[in-house]
């Protein structure tokens, strides 16, 4: 199943569903991870404040891929160095 992540809370529904569906406690997972419950905890509430090494960490041992891919443009929008980033941060 493929997920367009536009914000961060998004992420955070989707690593909170994704360990839901593995069967992990936040505890059991934390625990792989080398990363407190509380930590991870954090994490699912808001994946901004974790490291790209924890979020690429978190995502090997849920089997999540994470990609990114250029989004299409439509032809009424400008084009804008930065603008083909499908996931954006939204500053």
């Amino acid at each position: 199943m493929q997920h367009r992540i536009v914000s961060v809370d998004q992420l955070g529904l989707l690593l909170h569903s994704a360990r839901k569906a593995a069967h992990f406690t936040q505890a059991r997972l934390a625990s792989q991870l080398g990363l407190s419950q509380s930590r991870l905890s954090k994490i699912e509430q808001n994946p901004g404040g974790a490291t790209v090494q924890q979020l690429l960490a978190l995502c090997g041992v849920l089997d999540i891929e994470l990609m990114m891919h250029s989004s299409p443009r439509t032809p009424s929008s400008p084009s804008a160095p930065g603008d083909d980033v499908a996931c954006a941060p939204e500053w």
